[in-house]
């Protein structure tokens, strides 16, 4: 009996293993294609947006951006307020029942309510304060869509955590393109700033209206003993989040409150470009992998695996993307927005530099929150308030690109601290992350010296169009030609995960059809 026991065992172990295999790779399956849809999706529609976004800027003066800058800068905080980061704490922590949704999704309708009524309060203080009457209006409508948001969270989060991105990723291309369209007929009308801040609340609206129809989900009274896990990390992430959104527009508050509404609408405007590349490439990761780092918490293996990894694709797209924009800049800006905007050519050269390190970081707090450590997070967050600011102050001095070099002084000493917990939590060794990111570093510093050459080399009587396209052409090429040349391996294993992603989901379509 004794041997037929111990193969007995041998097979159920061995079968437990291949079945952990399986699993782990239908998750990694999942993911890519995840990540795929989301990019596809972010990518088809920004472009359209970014052909409706300069078509406004020639419309719209720089002084309404500047006061669209000032509406929005307290929203996303009565957002975060809203939301408690209740969302967020779905989507990270173990199934909820439906009662205890029932009671989250209670708290966040409370709390937009509060909020509507407290931005309603803060309005017209709040516009005297930047001496421009009309952010009073501006933020009260606002304060509707920060409502709306809050009444849609839960349903939400759980779209998230049951990893139904196809769904999602469609809402957002409708989002965008409505808001897009809005926006662009308003201002074709001569709505002026009002443009922006319609446009941007209606497209809103109705999407949070079409998620409640999707997942409806119930009201209950909260009982604060029921939901106190969730609420207390939901706070942690939120607090983080109220943090991350004020250092992240301080440097607009110091701009316009220091240097005037158009030099904010210049500075707007520079960090939005240097920015919504790497928003975009982040985005396809950043907005799928809580729900996959929650499946695999307790795993620091498939952590790292998953960190290493993502943060190479990030890289790859992103590294090139930031720089080269940084690069073609002074030749970009007039071609496409006209001279009238050549003022936000020396910030946005800076802030291009640093989006490409700001894009790879994007990943670790969402590593610490899957294993729970939200606290440090909010933490590190934290600290950021106290030191980007007095950057961005001291920076101001030099005007808006000493604002922007604010960013690249004091944003290492901020995230430094968050590097090191992260790889001592998972048992990350930097030797491996710094290989990661070793395509993207050898392709794009192939690629600086090769743009500026052309720079310089090109005749300067040549059309603005042709000598752009021509520093475009070659540092794509060079970058495709060192990360295949240099880094053939990792490159193929990258593209072999995502084509065998799609052959497993058309083979899951065929036999769906059978």
């Amino acid at each position: 009996m004794r041997p037929n026991l111990a193969a007995e065992s041998e097979l159920a172990t061995e079968r437990d293993v291949g079945s952990a295999v399986k699993a782990r790779a239908e998750l990694d399956h999942s993911l890519v294609r995840s990540v795929a849809w989301n990019a596809a999706a972010d990518w088809g529609t920004q472009i359209i947006s970014w052909f409706v976004s300069l078509e406004v800027m020639r419309l719209l003066a720089p002084q309404d951006f500047g006061i669209a800058a000032l509406a929005l800068v307290l929203l996303p905080f009565l957002g975060q307020i809203a939301g408690l980061g209740i969302p967020r704490a779905i989507i990270a922590l173990p199934a909820f029942t439906e009662h205890q949704l029932a009671q989250l999704s209670s708290v966040n309708v409370i709390m937009g309510s509060l909020c509507l009524l407290v931005g309603v309060a803060i309005a017209k203080p709040f516009a005297a304060f930047f001496r421009t009457p009309p952010l009073s209006t501006l933020l009260i409508l606002g304060c509707f869509g920060v409502l709306i948001s809050a009444i849609a969270g839960v349903p939400r989060a759980l779209l998230a955590k049951e990893r139904r991105f196809r769904f999602l990723s469609t809402l957002g291309i409708g989002n965008l393109l409505l808001g897009s369209v809005i926006v662009l007929w308003l201002a074709s009308l001569g709505f002026g700033y009002w443009a922006l801040i319609l446009g941007n609340t209606i497209s809103a609206v109705v999407a949070h209206s079409v998620v409640l129809f999707v997942r409806p989900c119930r009201l209950a009274w909260p009982k604060f003993s029921s939901i106190r896990e969730p609420l207390r990390f939901g706070w942690h992430l939120s607090v983080s989040t109220l943090a991350q959104n004020a250092y992240e527009r301080l440097d607009n508050f110091v701009a316009g409150r220091v240097l005037g509404q158009s030099a904010l609408g210049f500075y707007g405007n520079a960090w939005n470009f240097a920015n919504e590349p790497i928003e975009r490439v982040a985005s396809m990761v950043t907005m799928v992998i809580p729900a996959y780092l929650a499946v695999v918490r307790d795993d620091a293996a498939a952590l790292r695996r998953y960190l290493y990894g993502m943060t190479e694709v990030i890289a790859l797209a992103a590294f090139p993307a930031c720089t080269g924009l940084g690069l073609v800049a002074r030749d970009c800006v007039p071609l496409i927005l006209g001279h009238k905007w050549d003022a936000m050519v020396p910030p946005l050269q800076v802030l291009s530099f640093y989006a490409g390190f700001r894009s790879i970081v994007a990943l670790l707090p969402k590593v610490l929150t899957a294993v729970g450590d939200s606290r440090y997070v909010m933490r590190t967050d934290l600290l950021a308030v106290v030191i980007l600011p007095i950057a961005f102050y001291i920076g101001s001095y030099r005007g808006i690109v000493g604002i922007a070099w604010g960013w690249v002084a004091a944003y290492p000493i901020v995230v430094l601290p968050l590097y090191r917990k992260t790889f001592a939590v998972i048992d990350a060794k930097i030797g491996d992350y710094m290989r990661s990111l070793r395509p993207a570093l050898i392709g794009t510093l192939i690629m600086i010296p090769a743009v500026e050459w052309v720079k310089h080399s090109v005749d300067p009587s040549w059309r603005l169009l042709y000598r752009l396209s021509l520093q475009i052409a070659v540092g794509g090429l060079l970058y495709t030609g060192a990360v295949f040349l240099f880094q053939r391996q990792r490159a193929l294993l990258v593209v072999q995960l995502v084509k065998k992603s799609l052959q497993t989901k058309a083979r899951r379509r065929e036999v769906s059809t059978i």
